[in-house]
C-alpha cells in the first residue's frame, strides 16, 4: 500500500509540475511576434518591403525583405497602408 501511495504521489507531482511548465511557456503568437527585440512598423502609403528593409536592415535588402515576409507570413501580394509588420 505504501509503494502504491508513493507512486501515486510521485505521478501527481509530475503532472502538476509539467502543467505548470506548460502554462509558463509562451504561446505560439507570442513566440512569433512577442520578441523583446522585435519592432513594429505601420505601413504608410507608398511603402514597399524593399524600402522598409533598406531602412531597418544593414546589408542586402533582399534578406530583409525575406525576413519580413517570413515573420509576417506575407505572400507575393502587396502590403497595404495601415498594415502592422513585425520587423525581426
Amino acid at each position: 500500500m505504501f509503494v502504491y501511495r508513493l507512486a501515486l504521489t510521485g505521478t501527481v507531482l509530475l503532472v502538476v509540475t509539467l502543467a505548470a511548465l506548460g502554462a509558463a511557456r509562451p504561446t505560439s503568437g507570442a513566440a512569433r511576434g512577442g520578441d523583446a527585440r522585435s519592432e513594429r512598423y505601420v505601413v504608410e502609403a507608398g511603402d514597399t518591403l524593399w524600402e522598409i528593409a533598406e531602412r531597418h536592415y544593414e546589408g542586402d535588402p533582399r534578406e530583409g525583405v525575406w525576413l519580413i515576409r517570413e515573420r509576417n507570413e506575407i505572400g507575393a501580394g502587396p502590403i497595404q497602408p495601415g498594415q502592422v509588420l513585425v520587423l525581426p
